[in-house]
């Protein structure tokens, strides 16, 4: 038989060291450490993906709804086509009786001269051009009444909207001078303010009656001729010595004519914006730079302004296009006088200025009259 082995001897054998129980015990740490970290990166990656499923959620239902709006729109204006139709052929029809009338009945007109002495007088006299659709006439007889320039902005829509086509009547009146001025030797006065004053007129002549501002009704054809007219105008900036030495009033003819029309350019931004900092100092200007596109650049072009010295033209931007916060007009009024003040005292240390007195004079009656249009 064999031996027995000794009870004491048999536990010694079965007994783990400590070493291993250590190394047990360092492996299972590392594995609950590596369970923990990946249970964690899974985690992060659930909530990432919910985030983003979310996200996308969100993105999908304006997605959806920018779909259904569009959608709404396209089938309101294709719905809308037929009343717009309607009423553009009745238009139609009643400015060509007119128009046949005013041409059975030009005889009795008793002011040949074009001269009139109301404003009644000024209404008739300037549908009789559009009735008629002598643009050249409707263009100098505009030409001629500078003074008369209120009148002439209220009742010209009036009767723009009696010509048979007034798009295409506008373009034609304005035609002597833009996008090149034609007069040659007989060029006197500027008539670039004839030319707005126009090209605003017949923005609420065109404006579709049913839709409203969206769609303008411009046949392709005047559309087309005005696309081609803009394009001469920007061909001849380089022989004119750039947008540097432009003048204000062809400039804001051009930025008119391109909004009046619908033509413009996403493109032609960087022009836009160069020409409506060069001419900042007009009022309809941030106005146009709106209708232009430039509402995202509004911040950069105040800015711009105000490092060129030009702080009255920037609160009148801060004030138009809503951006009073960002660019208070208190700082800026006083910088802006305290450049005035600085011009006046070069203006006192120079010993040849005979004439510097009156000069001070009218340069602070200028200022002063600029900040009392600020507190009003």
């Amino acid at each position: 038989m064999g031996s027995i082995p000794d009870p004491g001897e048999l536990s010694e054998l079965t007994q783990p060291s400590f070493d291993e129980f250590q190394r047990q015990t360092s492996l299972m740490t590392s594995c609950t450490l590596l369970w923990k970290e990946l249970s964690d990166h899974f985690s992060s990656l659930e909530q990432d993906l919910n985030h983003k499923s979310e996200a996308l959620k969100r993105k999908i239902h304006t997605l959806d709804n920018s779909t259904s709006d569009s959608l709404r729109l396209l089938d309101h204006r294709e719905t809308s086509l037929d009343a717009t139709l309607q009423i553009a052929l009745r238009t139609l029809d009643t400015r060509r009786t007119a128009a046949l009338s005013a041409l059975l009945h030009d005889a009795d007109d008793t002011s040949p001269d074009g001269e009139v002495d109301d404003t009644a007088g000024l209404v008739l006299k300037l549908k009789s051009f559009c009735l008629r659709m002598d643009a050249f006439g409707f263009f100098a007889f505009v030409s001629a009444k500078k003074k008369e320039l209120d009148g002439l902005r209220a009742e010209m829509p009036v009767a723009l909207a009696e010509c048979v086509d007034p798009a295409k009547f506008v373009l034609e009146a304005i035609s002597e001078v833009f996008p090149v001025d034609k007069r040659g030797e007989k060029a006197g006065h500027d008539l670039g303010w004839a030319c707005v004053l126009v090209l605003e007129s017949l923005i609420p002549v065109v404006v579709d009656p049913v839709i409203g501002k969206s769609r303008l009704l411009v046949t392709p054809t005047v559309k087309e001729h005005a696309t081609e007219i803009a394009e001469t105008w920007k061909s001849s900036l380089e022989d004119r010595g750039g947008v540097e030495n432009l003048k204000t009033p062809d400039v804001h003819t051009f930025l008119q004519h391109v909004v009046t029309f619908g033509i413009v350019k996403n493109d032609d931004s960087d022009l836009y914006r160069k020409l409506v900092i060069a001419s900042a100092w007009r009022k309809q200007m941030p106005k146009l730079a709106l209708s232009l596109g430039l509402a995202q650049q509004m911040p950069d072009m105040i800015e711009e302004l105000i490092s060129k010295g030009q702080q009255l033209d920037a609160v009148h931007f801060t004030y138009e296009v809503g951006l009073v916060e960002k660019f208070p007009p208190v700082p800026l009024l006083k910088s802006f006088l305290k450049d005035a003040k600085k011009v006046a005292a070069s203006i006192l240390e120079d010993p040849n200025n005979a004439g510097r007195a009156a000069v001070l004079f009218s340069l602070f009656n200028i200022y002063f009259y600029d900040f009392l249009w600020f507190l009003v």
